[in-house]
């Protein structure tokens, strides 16, 4: 597997998570869409430098209609990321009961 091809590269960058999460929500969408109302402006040939590496990934399919480009979401290869997370589930919880513990003694020290 070629770094191209790699799901847990693929997803490192915010531009291509924020691909992502359209793409889910709003299912088959044209390239010229897509580019509008990411986090950061970008041009038509960036968004689709970073669709090929989505599509590389497997985590996207393209299809073409005349000139236009439509891109859709193909989620089974994130299966393999929340394998790999799933492994470390069990330390959150406890992580987020001493953040809170933390916070509120942050909050009992600041009102006295």
């Amino acid at each position: 597997m070629s770094p191209q091809s790699d799901v847990f590269q693929a997803i490192a960058d915010p531009t291509r998570r924020a691909l992502l999460t359209r793409l889910a929500s709003d299912g088959e969408v044209p390239v010229a869409e897509l580019s509008r109302g990411l986090p950061s402006p970008m041009t038509l040939s960036a968004v689709s430098q970073h669709l090929r590496v989505l599509r590389d990934a497997g985590l996207v399919s393209v299809r073409k209609a005349g000139r236009e480009r439509y891109y859709r979401l193909n989620a089974d290869p994130l299966r393999e990321v929340a394998e790999w997370t799933r492994a470390y589930e069990a330390f959150w919880p406890e992580r987020l009961d001493r953040l809170g513990a933390y916070l509120e003694g942050k909050k009992e020290s600041t009102t006295r």
